[in-house]
């Protein structure tokens, strides 16, 4: 996940400076000059293999530059190299140093990944408090994975007194931008009543939008809702395909067993509808 991340990050930079291959040769020009925004963005041709074959010694080697002349996005991309060890050993101590460079630039991401260092305690001492303040730091930039993480801080009273009321703010503005962790964990705080009122349809409607991304534990949330009539009227059809859903992406066990069992109450008809339902399903984008 980190590194589709992260190669995302790379081929965005690149979409917004209107890099392709043929730029090459201008934009190693333009680095070997020592413009920080080229080297930056030489590092990410190398990384991707865009217009060079891939070379991640080299992404390592451009960013440096970029990021000790202070381009904020470097720092953040050679802090995560680090902590990958791609192009260079792994190292945590480092990965924090640059992230801590770019993130007291500003720099929202930089921000959200020191502020998992703090609390995996990766790199440093592990301190709650301070995964808190970097991830409020981003969360407060609109950055939706450290709104997603200030939320289960606030949900477990780590690094902060525990404060559902809180946590359900977090969840909803990184749900409202898509985000899937986000939208299962509205749905549960609706289906629990903690922080809000309980609302079964307004946990249905939440652990959709996440069943609908892809994400296997809402599919099953919302499975089981279904097979139970909370929230939405009974229906065996649609529970047995989002369990059948959830299952062919994890094969858990536990899941498969809710598939038999549900199945267990459903005609032959109803089991076939439900599994080609299954098959034809497709990930919505967020």
């Amino acid at each position: 996940m980190a590194k589709r991340w992260m190669i995302w990050f790379v081929a965005m930079f690149m979409a917004c400076t209107s890099a392709n291959a043929s730029d090459f040769e201008e934009v190693r020009k333009a680095a070997e000059q020592g413009e920080a925004k080229a080297q930056f963005l030489l590092g990410g041709m190398y990384y991707n293999g865009k217009g060079v074959p891939q070379d991640y010694k080299q992404a390592v080697e451009w960013n440096r530059k970029a990021a000790e002349q202070g381009h904020a996005s470097a720092q953040f991309f050679l802090g995560w190299m680090y902590e990958e060890g791609e192009g260079v050993p792994q190292d945590y101590k480092q990965a924090v140093g640059w992230y801590h460079k770019a993130a007291e630039q500003g720099h929202a991401k930089a921000q959200y990944f020191l502020g998992l260092m703090y609390y995996a305690g990766k790199g440093v001492p592990q301190d709650y408090k301070q995964a808190v303040e970097w991830n409020r730091k981003a969360a407060e930039q609109g950055d939706a994975d450290a709104q997603v993480i200030l939320s289960v801080m606030y949900i477990k009273g780590e690094g902060v007194p525990q404060d559902y009321k809180q946590a359900v703010e977090w969840s909803l503005k990184a749900a409202e931008q898509g985000n899937a962790k986000a939208q299962v964990l509205l749905g549960g705080a609706y289906a629990e009543g903690k922080g809000v009122p309980q609302d079964s349809k307004q946990a249905v409607e939440w652990n959709r939008k996440a069943a609908e991304q892809g994400h296997a534990d809402a599919q099953v949330r919302l499975g089981l809702m279904y097979a139970e009539g909370e929230g939405v009227p009974q229906n065996y059809v649609l529970a047995h395909m989002w369990f059948n859903i959830s299952a062919s992406q994890t094969h858990d066990e536990s899941v498969i067993k809710l598939r038999s069992e549900i199945a267990e109450r459903m005609l032959p008809a109803q089991i076939a509808q439900a599994q080609n339902l299954a098959r034809n399903w497709k990930p919505k984008e967020p």
